[in-house]
């Protein structure tokens, strides 16, 4: 379905026109500078990078600031962007820090900064206003009520979710008013990107900060006959897919491999650079050779296609390895630019050169009548033809010499470096620090109070006691049946669901909902159009006070912050900001039923089949609307009896989470909060 005139954008036009009216942009990773100097080799239009900090890929060796420096110059000398991704979650102490580098990478001339964190972003976008801000897939973005969200923030690019199908993403760029990064090739999270806290929670490797310990990646127990590998998926590629992606208006089609070799990422991007160059959809022999460079059993554009099935998953092999082993090595760039020169040596004027394209002229000194050995052609044409060393490699030269001059041969060395340098100045940004601007912190409005909230996932679980207990109850949107104030909507509402989610707020408002709890920016014009009090969800990842300032101005009444922050910066964040102090938190939201992968549909619909892990730890897996699953921790947080440590925190506005319990059980729970009593099971705790 089409989003109706609500989310319609008034300069959606402009941005098809603008989209049709260039080539799109090849974007490429570089986990390192030699991964940086193959995608140039190959052809980047853009390159992406991250600093030794703050970046989702932080376990890749990165750029060190000078690292960086040269690498944005030696990009922009090749008429290639760069962007520096900073898109991790940022923790209240950590902000001068992360302003510092993203200052750093604006001086130092790189054309955009990548960004997780709303919060992040507002405080960049203060500091450096003319800074270009594109938005992480971190960031949970997928649809089109998102973006403009994202460009009243200052955004003017969204990395969509990998998830979104052809039809999605059309609908997308048709009422986006911000452009769109699409990635086409590289690896696929099972997860949406932004909501797993999967390796953060079992593991203490958070995938929000780039440290992810990949647990999708390891083996499962499963029943007879089923995928041990449930959560693996196969490659993406979309290189069958080029002609509709140009014609649909993609801005930016970026390749997944911050953690690849550089040879990985010449290779890569030498055959994406030939297809869009070409505009024609891959041959079946340019598949098999990107899958000779990498892959897991293939590839797959089953989220694209609308094809979700078991063909999407996939492990790496043996083969696949031995196939990757046989890449060629990188032996640096070779790639150079064309220059022409033009020189005049002319009597009673200052030698000059002109380059072209770039139509910059230098001038050298005055030449001097010779006494025995007049300059030629030949040996002005040696000097300046040197340019070993350099970007650029010299198609012509045109020389116009007065006879009877000498110009000593250093000067024409001096006048050929001062070309190179002029030609280099040319390309960079000229910025200072005079563009960064002194601004003040900025914290949240609100204040806590007292306040008991909780989701429940089976509304047959909501006992007397609860009702008497929790201030407000959610229940899940497409179950709820008029028996509690609020609602919680889905992870996920791409812009074809939209229409169907707007009806069922309204229903749900009819029978007496005054309440909605939304994980995403792309949500909460839904919930204030149902006139329904928008309340936020953990999935905003929520983590420092600008942030929590960020979720005050789109709207919301308060906010559930990040599982992931400890009591002190839980303590440390204003406005009117909940924990979780009780049940099992989803780790994962997956496009692809987990379900079908290992049991069947009737126990994945009854809420009766888990991951078992090679521990043997179970985590419980829920079918959630539209047949999306949900993996929940195997242990439920507790602090029934650590209150005080709660109380120390200023932990006054509480969040439970009910997902398996029995009524009995949600009342043993309840029990155990009012009386300050520990749990006859094992939990977790905050820490």
């Amino acid at each position: 379905m089409q989003p109706d005139k609500s989310t319609a954008f008034s300069n959606a036009a402009g941005r098809n026109r603008y989209n049709e009216a260039r080539k799109p942009e090849l974007l490429c990773p570089a986990g390192s500078p030699a991964a940086f100097d193959a995608a140039i080799e190959a052809g980047a239009d853009a390159i992406y990078i991250g600093s030794s900090s703050f970046n989702a890929r932080i376990n890749a060796k990165n750029f060190t600031p000078d690292e960086m420096r040269d690498a944005i110059s030696r990009a922009h000398s090749y008429g290639i962007k760069v962007y520096i991704a900073a898109n991790t979650l940022v923790f209240d102490r950590e902000l001068d820090e992360y302003a510092r580098i993203a200052e750093q990478a604006y001086i130092f001339g790189a054309d955009a900064l990548i960004v997780a964190d709303m919060g992040a972003a507002s405080m960049i976008k203060r500091r450096i206003p003319e800074i270009e801000l594109h938005a992480s897939t971190q960031l949970s973005g997928h649809n089109a009520a998102a973006a403009k969200r994202l460009a009243e923030a200052g955004f003017s690019r969204m990395v969509c979710a990998r998830e979104m199908s052809g039809e999605d993403l059309k609908t997308f760029i048709e009422n986006s008013p911000i452009e769109a990064e699409v990635f086409v090739h590289g690896a696929l999270c099972v997860c949406h990107s932004g909501q797993c806290l999967f390796s953060s929670l079992v593991g203490q490797r958070s995938g929000n900060r780039g440290e992810c310990g990949q647990p999708c990646r390891l083996p499962y127990h499963s029943a007879a006959g089923k995928n041990r590998y449930p959560l693996s998926l196969k490659d993406l590629c979309l290189a069958g897919h080029v002609r509709e992606l140009i014609d649909m208006g993609v801005a930016s089609f970026k390749i997944e491999g911050r953690m690849k070799s550089p040879e990985y990422v010449r290779d890569v991007t030498r055959i994406w650079r030939r297809l869009l160059d070409e505009k024609r959809d891959a041959t079946p022999d340019e598949i098999s050779e990107l899958a000779r460079i990498f892959s897991r059993g293939g590839f797959t554009d089953g989220y694209y296609a609308g094809s979700v099935n078991g063909k999407m998953m996939g492990v790496r092999s043996e083969k696949d390895k031995n196939e990757s082993k046989r890449l060629d090595a990188f032996g640096g760039i070779t790639r150079r630019l064309p220059l022409e020169f033009k020189a005049e040596i002319r009597e009673g004027k200052p030698i000059s050169l002109t380059v072209l394209p770039h139509d910059i002229t230098v001038f050298g000194d005055i030449p001097e009548r010779a006494v025995n050995a007049p300059l030629d052609a030949d040996t002005v044409k040696e000097k300046l033809s040197k340019l070993g060393g350099t970007s650029y490699e010299l198609k012509g030269i045109d020389i116009a010499i007065d006879a009877g001059l000498i110009v000593p041969l250093s000067k024409l060395n001096a006048l050929r470096r001062s070309a190179i340098e002029a030609i280099e100045a040319s390309n960079e940004k000229k910025r200072s620090l005079d563009d960064i601007v002194n601004a003040g912190a900025e914290f949240p409005a609100g204040k806590r109070e007292s306040l008991k909230t909780a989701v429940f996932y089976n509304a047959k679980a909501v006992t007397r006691k609860a009702r008497d207990f929790f201030d407000i109850i959610y229940l899940p949107l497409d179950a709820y049946d008029g028996s509690a104030e609020g609602v919680f909507l889905p992870a996920v509402v791409f812009d074809s669901e939209y229409d169907e989610v707007r009806s069922m707020l309204k229903a749900a408002k009819e029978r007496g909902a005054k309440h909605a709890l939304a994980g995403n920016v792309g949500h909460i014009d839904l919930v204030i159009e149902a006139g329904l009090i928008p309340h936020g969800d953990f999935r905003l990842n929520v983590s420092n006070n600008y942030s929590m300032r960020e979720c005050e101005r789109l709207g919301f009444e308060d906010v559930i912050l990040s599982p992931e922050l400890t009591l002190p910066r839980i303590r440390d964040i204003g406005g009117r900001s909940l924990a979780v102090v009780y049940g099992r938190i989803s780790l994962m939201v997956t496009e692809k039923c987990v379900g079908k992968e290992i049991s069947d549909c009737k126990s994945c619909a009854d809420g009766k089949i888990a991951l078992v892990d090679r521990k043997n730890v179970s985590f419980p897996v829920f079918r959630e609307w539209k047949h999306r699953s949900i993996i929940f921790n195997s242990l439920p947080v507790f602090m029934a009896d650590r209150q005080s440590e709660l109380e120390r925190a200023n932990v006054s506005m509480r969040h439970f989470i009910f997902s398996d319990e029995s009524p009995s059980e949600v009342d043993y729970i309840i029990d155990c909060y009012l009386n300050k009593r520990s749990h006859n099971k094992p939990v977790r705790r905050m820490n």
